[in-house]
């Protein structure tokens, strides 16, 4: 078979094309290569002391927590038992006052028993007295009064009917005061008894009181030690943020090389079924190889308003606040990014921007096809600024938009709605020149610089 002079002409420009592609990556690569290569080695070796230093830290953490935990435990104990404590205390004041109530009732029954028996043996004395005059009496002369003699018997009667009964009354009030005193002493020694042990119930709150205000001391001196491990944990972790910053930007300055990309890609298509060239097609239109990876940040997390990463100047809508702030705080937080100071794509003159990555997946979208992305790759989260990750991610993505089933139509619809989630001929979007960029990058990559690699 004869080559002709036009094939040849091809086959050296496609040669040319891709050895100038290759020359100027290697040289934009070797441009103060050591300088950064140092740069990023002195990182990561201090972004590994950084991180054992705060597993360190965060395990004398939780060993500390537990102390506390068990000292709170403690004194809510303690707690417990003064609130016991101080209910029985008053329940002993009540039956302490209750019995004084009933001491004070039975002291002045004795009281009036005492002067009842008084005025009883005050009228049983003069009845005595009494009697005692009379029986002093001759006959001789109660003869000679002018009383009869049966009204001196009758009297003499009457005063032994009354002594009688004033005697009988008072052994009865002798007999009601013993009772009245025996059950006094029987209260007075239950008060005593519940004096005794109220003053005792108070000497045992007054010990666990004690033993309470030392935990609460002890509690104390272990919660500063926390929030001393906390803000060295939160020192170093901070530390760390700026050093994955510091390397995230070493690491995506420029575009990533095209034989890297392509590797990425193949791998990626033989999971999927997306052709490389497209996959490459969609990264080169969205980011030209991750060379364009956002030029706003994001500074107010309620409204989504950043600024421009170059300019530091205010921009609107930077990202949509309800959809993809909160995803995107997640993401960066995992990676251990700080959010930022993470450069995201601004936003065109309407909606918003908020992109990540080669890819420039928003949050939200990277979100939904993260455990997907991450079984993939094989890693537990995956980053979208990672080129791998990135380009797997696409692939996963435009796969399930259709373009896994190959061929022009299936492919520009997929590009389409990879743009803005409407197929190509949706009147309400107008994304056909999106799709067609595409496909011509496509041609492009796949005829340039593909075909010729594979000698085809």
């Amino acid at each position: 078979m004869s080559i002709s002079k036009k094939q040849i002409v091809i086959f050296i420009t496609a040669f040319l094309v891709v050895f100038g592609f290759f020359v100027v990556s290697n040289l934009v690569m070797a441009q103060g290569a050591p300088e950064v290569e140092e740069r990023k080695a002195e990182l990561e070796a201090e972004l590994i002391e950084l991180e054992r230093e705060i597993a360190e830290k965060e395990a004398v953490l939780a060993t500390q927590k537990t102390k506390s935990q068990t000292l709170q435990n403690e004194v809510n104990t303690l707690k417990t038992k003064i609130s016991q404590s101080k209910l029985k205390i008053k329940v002993h004041n009540i039956e302490i006052k209750k019995l004084s109530g009933e001491i004070t009732q039975k002291e002045e029954t004795i009281n009036t028993l005492t002067a009842k028996m008084e005025r009883e043996k005050e009228s049983l004395g003069q009845l005595i007295r009494k009697r005692n005059e009379i029986d002093q009496l001759s006959i001789v002369h109660l003869i000679l009064s002018t009383e009869s003699l049966s009204n001196f018997y009758i009297d003499i009667d009457s005063f032994a009917s009354i002594k009688a009964a004033v005697k009988d009354s008072v052994d009865e009030i002798k007999d009601t005061r013993a009772v009245t005193g025996v059950e006094k002493e029987k209260l007075t020694e239950k008060k005593n008894s519940e004096t005794d042990a109220k003053a005792e119930l108070e000497r045992q709150k007054r010990a666990v009181e004690k033993n309470e205000k030392e935990r609460k001391k002890l509690l104390d001196a272990s919660k500063d030690k926390e929030k001393g491990y906390k803000a060295i944990i939160a020192e170093r972790e901070k530390k760390a943020a700026e050093i994955r910053s510091a390397l995230f930007a070493l690491r995506d300055t420029a575009a990533i090389p095209f034989g890297v990309a392509l590797e990425y890609a193949q791998l990626a298509s033989a999971k999927t079924g997306v052709r490389p060239a497209f996959i490459l097609a969609i990264l080169t239109q969205e980011s030209n190889l991750g060379q364009n990876i956002g030029s706003c940040y994001l500074r107010d997390t309620k409204t989504g308003d950043g600024v421009g990463k170059n300019t530091g100047r205010f921009i609107k809508r930077i990202m949509k606040p309800t959809r993809d702030v909160k995803p995107f705080l997640r993401v960066t937080k995992a990676l251990g990014l700080d959010p930022f100071n993470t450069p995201v794509s601004c936003p065109w003159v309407i909606g918003f921007g908020g992109a990540m990555g080669p890819s420039q997946f928003i949050p939200s979208t990277w979100e939904m096809f993260q455990s997907k992305i991450a079984a993939a790759v094989g890693v537990a989260f995956p980053s979208p600024w990672n080129p791998k990750h990135a380009i797997t991610a696409t692939a996963i993505y435009v796969g399930e938009l259709g373009a896994n089933k190959g061929g022009f139509t299936a492919e520009r619809e997929a590009a389409c709605r990879y743009y803005s989630g409407r197929g190509c001929m949706d009147p309400k979007v107008k994304n056909l020149f999106y799709g067609n960029a595409v496909m011509e990058h496509a041609r492009n990559i796949q005829e340039n610089m593909i075909d010729p690699l594979q000698n085809i």
